[in-house]
């Protein structure tokens, strides 16, 4: 029985692994910054061993990007510093790590679908600390392990665009959603599936990179009319230009992942993004 320790469980991709554990015959061992603090690497590495933990799934990431920009330290401390320890005792105990990253490593100036190995560029302090983190457990490089680069994730669990959304399509007649930043959602649940289905899989000397959203291209705009559409809110959706909704952090105008890589080397089709938003709604009693 393989022994796997998820960290920052209580996130959105936490919590769905967390949902979907019972279907797969692993040990798993959820854990928060209250109970294992990642950023401490002889608690990490207790952990792992009086636990005799096979494979870690990285899901701890401080992801406010807005409050970022005047945090830089503890973006750091989370995003770059933890990754490296993480990688290190992965590479000295033969531990399988799945690391998830983001496809704000690139700085969205780009005309067709990102592949994993195009230039990266972030623009922002999270972007930066993101890339460092990727390039940390790049460099320490511990066997059979991947970062994983996805976007614009969303889940039945926590904070995210589809719940404010539906709670700002309660409260107002019409809102303003940005239609010149254009990427592709990603259903939490989907991506948890992903990762403990290609577990057994993943056997690789160097770290790979793989690239995973849901299918489909869409801006921001237009997820937000489907978010009304489906849950038959009565709120009008206005497409706005980012210079409208100025926020500290810039985000990349065009973040597409290309996600060939990840469907060929594992043999995987990928779901439709509305499936994953539709199956979302319905859990959240929204899918009228």
């Amino acid at each position: 029985m393989l022994n796997i320790l998820v960290t920052g469980s209580t996130g959105q991709l936490g919590s769905e692994i967390k949902e979907l554990s019972k279907d797969y015959s692993y040990n798993f061992f959820f854990t928060d910054r209250k109970i294992l603090d990642i950023t401490n690497k002889d608690d990490i590495k207790n952990f792992v061993e009086s636990k005799n933990i096979n494979i870690i799934i990285n899901c701890a990431a401080y992801t406010a990007v807005d409050k970022a920009e005047s945090d830089i330290e503890n973006v750091d401390l989370v995003n770059r510093k933890a990754v490296k320890k993480l990688a290190k005792i992965s590479k000295e105990l033969n531990i399988k790590l799945i690391h998830i990253s983001t496809d704000y490593v690139f700085d969205g100036k780009n005309f067709r679908p990102y592949c994993e190995e195009y230039q990266t560029n972030p623009k922002g302090v999270y972007s930066k600390s993101k890339l460092d983190g990727e390039n940390e457990m790049i460099k320490i490089n511990p066997k059979n392990s991947v970062i994983i680069r996805t976007s614009w994730l969303y889940s039945f669990y926590g904070n995210n665009f589809v719940k404010t959304m539906l709670r700002l399509g309660r409260e107002r007649e019409s809102l303003g959603v940005i239609f010149d930043q254009v990427g592709t959602p990603t259903y939490a649940a989907h991506l948890a599936k992903l990762i403990l289905d290609i577990l057994p899989q993943i056997k690789n000397d160097k770290v790979e990179i793989y690239n995973y959203s849901n299918e489909g291209v869409l801006s921001w705009y237009d997820f937000a009319k489907e978010i009304m559409k489906m849950a038959k809110l009565n709120c009008k959706i206005n497409p706005i230009e980012t210079f409208q909704y100025p926020t500290p952090a810039i985000r990349p105008h065009f973040s597409l992942l290309n996600k060939a890589k990840i469907k060929n080397t594992f043999n995987i089709e990928i779901p439709y993004w509305k499936d994953g938003l539709d199956d979302c709604l319905k859990r959240l009693g929204e899918r009228k």
